[in-house]
């Protein structure tokens, strides 16, 4: 498995979650400004060719045809289901939804409907492996 990168430690959480966990905390949609959450796009967040981390949202949007398989899943991504997010070090991460996020940006959307997870429920969402 390949290191995590600096940049990943430094604006990433500091536990591992469960999407489904997630998924199933009854929380309020709301609306949110896509600019609030953009600067995903600058961190490598997406994995590509089996090494972890090493991709860039904002990569991928730029050069689908070199990201071919991002691209597609970014694309295919179902807009029914809101973001998930939660406050971390002073902005916005999100737990469940780049995909999401990048097909909202791709498609010119200025908002997009997220659900934010409290701190407080981080034990409730925890990873069991």
């Amino acid at each position: 498995m390949s290191e995590i990168p600096q940049i990943i430690k430094d604006v990433g959480f500091d536990f591992s979650w469960d999407e489904k966990k997630v998924w199933v905390l009854d929380l309020p949609v709301t609306e949110m400004n896509i600019g609030e959450l953009e600067w995903h796009f600058d961190i490598p967040f997406l994995s590509e060719y089996g090494k972890i981390y090493n991709l860039k949202p904002r990569d991928v949007m730029d050069h689908p045809d070199q990201h071919q398989e991002e691209y597609d899943r970014t694309m295919a991504a179902d807009m029914q289901y809101p973001i998930e997010i939660m406050e971390n070090k002073g902005c916005w991460l999100i737990l469940d939804g780049l995909h999401r996020l990048m097909k909202a940006h791709v498609n010119g959307q200025q908002t997009v409907q997220v659900r934010i997870v409290p701190r407080d429920v981080i034990p409730r969402i925890i990873s069991d492996s």
